[in-house]
């Protein structure tokens, strides 16, 4: 979730209902030659506890020395990611490009796990290939080497995210009776109902939601609502932009005007999900480069599809 799970995000995700949150991933070369856009995103607040940094990397040296870093900034546990599948990260034996090689996988994470006295938890995928698919027996592995928590993506790295994630292999995991840490499940969660209904059919500790919740934090209220057994509550068009405006302009508090208005076109779509009418707004906001031009359209979708939410609602 490059780019994603920024400080802003993550509070407002927070705010929402998220239980547990993830930094941004962290290349560990970049923290072992100390790189200042890496060290700095290690920074949260207090409210964001419970919370992991996300790491990533492949050789020993730099993989314990950036989850010492991770470390002294006080974060509630360290995360590897074994599971990223873009091609300039899996490409050099890092994320899920690792699971070509199942050894070093487990003798790095054993090397992090003895490095640091922060638990030490795992995302990854089922295999790297959709002819050999190990998950169930490097999960194994994993908690014999130390790691107090694996988050599984229902998919291989060959896949990318293509086709469906596959949850019969992450309900395997998580009921093979050698297995007693906690089993988090990932993939093709886009709505709260999905999260239930998986929920109470693989029986997983956890579940990540991941690009479903760019520019839709409110899946994690939703799916609160539905677990306590209440009605999910609707979100106004209000609520909406008022979210999307602190976004952007938390956004530009943290890096500036010119980064907010880049990584925001990435959102608009989720904050403003299934409004009708929105698609023209969506136009002027991935093309404009005027902060001031956005709050503008951003008032004008509050002004003008609030009202036909409401007629909607009452049809």
């Amino acid at each position: 979730m490059e780019a994603v799970t920024t400080p802003v995000f993550r509070n407002i995700c927070k705010r929402y209902g998220a239980d547990v949150l993830f930094s941004e991933f962290i290349s560990s070369e970049a923290l072992f030659r100390n790189v200042e856009s890496s060290i700095k995103k290690m920074s949260f607040s207090e409210e964001e506890h419970p919370i992991a940094i996300q790491i990533f990397g492949n050789k020993e040296e730099s993989l314990c020395e950036a989850a010492r870093l991770a470390e002294q900034a006080n974060p509630d546990f360290i995360d590897i990611n074994w599971g990223c599948p873009v091609r300039k990260i899996a490409g050099k034996g890092c994320g899920s490009g690792i699971l070509n090689d199942i050894p070093k996988m487990v003798s790095l994470t054993a090397a992090v796990v003895k490095a640091v006295r922060l638990p030490v938890s795992v995302k990854t995928r089922l295999g790297y290939s959709d002819e050999d698919k190990p998950i169930v027996e490097v999960a194994e592995r994993l908690q014999d080497v130390g790691v107090q928590l694996l988050s599984i993506h229902g998919r291989t790295r060959s896949q990318m995210y293509k086709g469906s994630a596959d949850w019969t292999l992450i309900g395997k995991v998580k009921n093979n009776p050698r297995m007693h840490i906690p089993i988090f499940g990932n993939g093709d969660i886009d709505s709260a109902e999905k999260l239930l209904e998986y929920k109470n059919r693989y029986g997983v500790d956890g579940i990540l939601i991941g690009r479903a919740a760019m520019g839709n934090p409110f899946i994690f209220a939703q799916s609160k609502q539905l677990l306590e057994g209440r009605t999910i509550t609707p979100i106004s068009v209000k609520e909406r932009v008022k979210v999307c405006k602190e976004h952007l302009e938390g956004l530009r508090r943290w890096r500036g005007e010119r980064y907010a208005l880049l990584e925001m076109r990435k959102f608009y779509s989720g904050y403003f999900k299934e409004l009708k009418n929105f698609k023209p707004y969506r136009i002027q906001l991935v093309t404009t480069d005027s902060y001031d031009e956005i709050e503008r359209i951003l008032s004008s979708v509050e002004e003008n599809l609030e009202y036909e939410q409401v007629m909607q609602n009452e049809r």
